[in-house]
């Protein structure tokens, strides 16, 4: 439970909530700035090379009103043939704060990443991905049931980019 407690105070002390699209059902978290998911990491790279791996804009995807890039054609045209297999689980939110804190979100770091039974998990630091994947049987069912609450508050709490970076 202590390490729990540690994994959800480093994640909320990180950042503010991240920007996403904010229709309910095609959330993608896109970062602060830049407008592409996973930070333009390529999420098939994750599973077929089992590491982050940055993308190109020349293999670049539009999927849920988000650009995606990706290091090869050949990675495009997987995830264009099943993108739900290769998207990250909520949203490319931070899973842990997902699970643990439901209404805070925060940036992640796409090389802090973890592969459970066949999904992506994106975490704030590398630290949380393994006690992530650590408690991941208590956390994953927990995410899941919280998910669909956090996606509609992002629907209707859209962050307001200026009173962020101007306070």
């Amino acid at each position: 439970m202590f390490r729990s407690a540690v994994f959800s105070a480093s994640c909320a002390l990180a950042a503010v909530a991240a920007a996403g699209s904010a229709s309910a059902g095609d959330t993608v978290n896109t970062g602060y700035f830049g407008g592409i998911a996973i930070m333009g990491y390529d999420t098939v790279a994750y599973f077929t090379e089992g590491k982050a791996v940055k993308g190109s804009e020349e293999f670049s995807y539009e999927w849920l009103g988000t650009p995606w890039h990706f290091a090869s054609l050949e990675h495009k045209e997987m995830f264009m043939r099943e993108p739900a297999k290769y998207t990250p689980q909520y949203g490319g939110y931070c899973a842990g704060e997902v699970a643990l804190n439901e209404s805070v979100t925060v940036n992640v770091d796409p090389e802090a990443f973890r592969i459970i039974d066949g999904k992506l998990y994106l975490v704030y630091d590398e630290g949380n991905a393994e006690a992530f994947a650590g408690h991941a049987a208590d956390l994953v069912p927990e995410g899941d049931a919280k998910w669909p609450i956090v996606e509609a508050k992002l629907a209707v709490d859209k962050p307001d980019w200026n009173a962020v970076n101007n306070p």
